[in-house]
């Protein structure tokens, strides 16, 4: 059971850079470009992580049809509680603040990212079910997604006009998700294959339709490089470890 308390710490460090995320709203505005940098690594890291790391090896341990089909999945789950069930918010910031003036709007995206937190914690723990190398490249990808998902947390509660109580609280939610998320992965860890597929459809999705899109919307060839350095250092992971840059 070593798998289960590495997994437990490493989610609550997390949820430690969730709260950060969610100070760094509550102590005084930012300007969008803050996180961007933050945002666009993350971005690189995690779609690398998932074509490289977590889909090879999904395909590898299920039949390839079954494991494309419970990628699909994952990805539609996040599609719909992330972005269909709440109103639109972005990754990192909100500053659409008539957006978020009903209460029953901020809850709904905090359901959302709720449900994302939630992957969060199968995906960390299926990781290191597998192996600590699987284990801690998936970490790697969560971590750094943490501070801007805090941040838009606080970001959305502050724009429905709750207290900064209230937004920490949120944030501190989240923290809570991803640890559900673990144990409910150790509870079901004879499904771990098909929990790694789900999970691998559940990162693509917020590296491909969460961050990249917002990378997308800052000019120039730094924050291009900045995704570009987050694929190289999962690909230099994967040397260190397995000796090799490809699956």
């Amino acid at each position: 059971m070593s798998y289960l308390w590495i997994s437990l710490a490493l989610g609550m460090v997390a949820g430690l850079a969730n709260m950060l995320g969610g100070v760094i709203v509550t102590a005084r505005p930012w300007r969008r470009g803050f996180l961007a940098y933050f945002i666009a690594f993350g971005a690189g890291f995690m779609l690398a992580t998932t074509i490289t790391v977590m889909i090879p090896e999904a395909f590898e341990r299920l039949q390839a049809a079954r494991a494309a089909l419970w990628i699909l999945l994952g990805y539609f789950i996040v599609h719909v509680f992330e972005h269909s069930l709440p109103a639109h918010f972005h990754f990192g910031e909100e500053t659409h603040a008539e957006e978020f003036l009903h209460a029953g709007v901020a809850y709904a995206a905090l359901g959302g990212l709720l449900t994302h937190t939630f992957f969060d914690g199968v995906c960390i723990a299926c990781g290191f079910l597998i192996s600590n190398w699987l284990g801690i490249v998936i970490f790697g990808a969560v971590i750094l997604h943490n501070i801007p998902e805090g941040f838009t947390m606080a970001s959305v509660m502050a724009a429905a006009n709750k207290s900064r109580a209230a937004g920490m609280w949120a944030v501190t939610g989240l923290g809570i998700s991803r640890l559900v998320g673990i144990l409910a992965m150790a509870v079901a860890q004879r499904w771990v294959n098909y929990g790694l597929a789900l999970s691998a459809g559940v990162t693509l999705y917020v590296a491909a339709s969460d961050l990249i899109p917002e990378v997308n919307k800052l000019p120039g060839p730094r924050v291009a490089l900045t995704v570009g350095a987050g694929v190289a250092l999962v690909l230099l992971l994967r040397f260190w470890f397995l000796g090799s840059f490809i699956p």
